[in-house]
């Protein structure tokens, strides 16, 4: 049987002596979860936050919060400003974060199936927008699927970053 992508990602950041922490709005603890469901991960996990609340994303993640009242949660921005919140707090080498609405109503005028999540590590920054259809646990569970894959894909980068004469 394959891994799964949590799977895969503890297994790589332990090889690589690397940390990841969570900052979770619409997706409420299923990344986290999804990483700790893996034997070993206590290794790489360092924790998470899960900030339901537009003043939580400021109080305990750092989110500014003039951007949080222009632009309201759900956004590429306050996003990438989890991640980054999350990493510092939690003292780890990658910070991920999803924001969005996964239904059934708008959320700060914006359609259901929005979705932001993002990765801070070192020298790196990324934020994929999603545009999803389907129900509230189709959303949620799409989202911890895209933010553990865009990890991966930074972790590809860094490898071949730093492996001279593989080209990326």
């Amino acid at each position: 049987m394959a891994p799964t992508p949590a799977a895969d990602l503890v297994e790589r950041l332990t090889a690589a002596g690397q940390t990841v922490a969570v900052a979770e709005s619409l997706t409420g603890g299923l990344v986290a979860a999804a990483l700790t469901d893996v034997a070993g991960a206590s290794v790489v996990v360092r924790g998470g936050v899960l900030a339901y609340t537009t003043d939580l994303k400021a109080q305990l993640l750092g989110v500014d919060e003039v951007l949080l009242a222009q632009v309201g949660s759900v956004d590429a921005d306050v996003a990438e400003q989890m991640a980054s919140g999350v990493r510092s707090l939690m003292g780890a080498t990658y910070g991920l974060a999803t924001t969005g609405v996964a239904g059934p109503d708008l959320v700060d005028g914006k359609p259901v199936g929005t979705v932001y999540v993002a990765v801070v590590g070192p020298g790196c920054s990324r934020v994929k927008a999603l545009s999803l259809s389907g129900d509230r646990a189709g959303i949620r569970a799409h989202s911890v699927h895209a933010v553990l894959a865009l990890l991966a894909e930074e972790l590809r980068a860094q490898d071949r970053k730093e492996t001279p004469g593989i080209a990326g």
